[in-house]
């Protein structure tokens, strides 16, 4: 290690780089741009994977939605164009059938109405539901709670409301905990106030209130308007939503190949084509920049054999003054990694620099899917240290060269 520290190494490894201003320069972008590339694709990628996970925020991602529509196929009497309803038996068969597969099922029940408070009003959507639903869909709350089990036995007449509805039926300050609010000319106590989501929502601006009241209310009987179904860990989302459907086909007398009699949505499956995506750009973000790094390092190696070639009467002079094949093969290989080096850490430094900028930009437009595009530090320095490994490799093919240079041979170049 003695070589490291000797001024006469590094001010030989200045003089070639000085003599070589152009080469060197075109050299060290070579390289810098392949980690610069890893560096501000890796970042992109993990940006886009936090937009996504931001978007499904706290929604529960193994989740199935059934509705009905209306049959397109005869059977068993029936014509074709029929509608119907889900039911409380239909909740009670899946509950019973599929009690591995399910963890969580939330009937729902879905209106619009004119809300009422003092003599501010809005027309807002009402959903009928069971608390189970915040463990489904989280609610952030910014007053009072939920609904509760004792809300659905009682009947109670409360309601939840969203941030916007708050701010639009009550005055400034004002606070709605305790309060009551008039749908369908009944009055609801406002029990909770919750913030709008900037994650998936399929709800937007809606009073909750217990489901139960809402059926003696609006006199739905057992009728159901659409359902929410969380599969266990570990369960086949696909399979247990083809399931689900034959097993309803089957209690409404619908037809086994009818497409159109339910309509449902698997948020799992559309997470998958995006997990996807993700993995296959991540990938080609290490093939892009690992393929632009070597390619790189070799611009290094090809560099350092012109010079080994153009210095071959200097390296001659000095083994015939007494310099060992080992001195000079110390002598190239660390200006391969000396070269290497600063092209990688100007690469780290300029990417983060496009990291920041990008992460500046996706802040103040949404329309952006980028969130916090940064890479892991162990990442970075794995990547450093390889690109030195690969440096001091390639060094040593020039370095080689540089020691088989015999030197009287090398004092008759011209």
């Amino acid at each position: 290690m003695k070589f490291l520290f000797d001024s006469d190494t590094w001010q030989e490894i200045y003089g070639s780089i000085r003599k070589n201003k152009i080469r060197t320069v075109i050299t060290i972008i070579g390289v810098l741009w392949g980690i610069f590339l890893l560096v501000v694709l890796l970042g992109a990628a993990r940006g886009m994977e936090n937009g996504f996970n931001k978007i499904f925020g706290n929604f529960a991602t193994n989740s199935v939605f059934v509705w009905t529509q209306s049959t397109d196929t005869p059977f068993k009497g029936f014509q074709k164009g029929r509608r119907f309803s889900l039911n409380n038996n239909d909740i009670d068969v899946l509950k019973s059938e599929y009690a591995k597969e399910i963890k969580l099922l939330a009937p729902r029940n879905q209106t619009t109405n004119l809300i009422i408070h003092n003599f501010k009003s809005g027309d807002f959507r009402v959903s009928g539901d069971y608390p189970v639903l915040d463990q489904i869909q989280k609610k952030k709350l910014i007053y009072g709670r939920f609904l509760n089990e004792r809300d659905i036995l009682s009947y109670a007449k409360v309601a939840v409301i969203s941030e916007d509805m708050y701010k639009q039926l009550f005055d400034k300050d004002e606070i709605p905990i305790g309060e009551y609010i008039k749908i369908n000319a009944i009055n609801y106590k406002v029990i909770g106030v919750y913030e709008p989501s900037n994650t998936i929502d399929f709800d937007g601006d809606t009073a909750y209130i217990p489901f139960t009241t809402y059926r003696k209310v609006y006199n739905t009987a057992n009728q159901i308007d659409w359902m929410m179904i969380t599969a266990n860990e570990g369960t086949d989302i696909e399979q247990m939503e083809r399931d689900i459907l034959l097993t309803l086909k089957n209690l409404h007398k619908v037809h086994p190949e009818d497409q159109r009699a339910f309509g449902s949505a698997n948020l799992g499956k559309e997470i998958g084509k995006v997990t996807g995506f993700l993995t296959g750009m991540q990938f080609l973000t290490w093939f892009v920049g690992i393929a632009t790094l070597i390619a790189g390092v070799f611009a290094i190696g090809n560099i350092l054999l012109i010079t080994v070639k153009e210095r071959t009467k200097e390296i001659g002079i000095r083994r015939a003054l007494g310099a060992t094949p080992k001195s000079i093969r110390q002598q190239i290989i660390l200006e391969s990694v000396f070269l290497t080096t600063i092209a990688g850490m100007l690469g780290i430094v300029f990417g983060s620099l496009i990291l920041f900028f990008i992460d500046a930009a996706a802040s103040n437009n949404e329309d952006i899917p980028l969130i916090n595009p940064t890479v892991n530090i162990p990442i970075i320095l794995i990547a450093f240290v390889t690109l030195i490994i690969l440096g001091t490799l390639i060094g040593l093919i020039p370095a080689h060269m540089a020691t088989v240079v015999k030197p009287i041979e090398a004092l008759r170049e011209e």
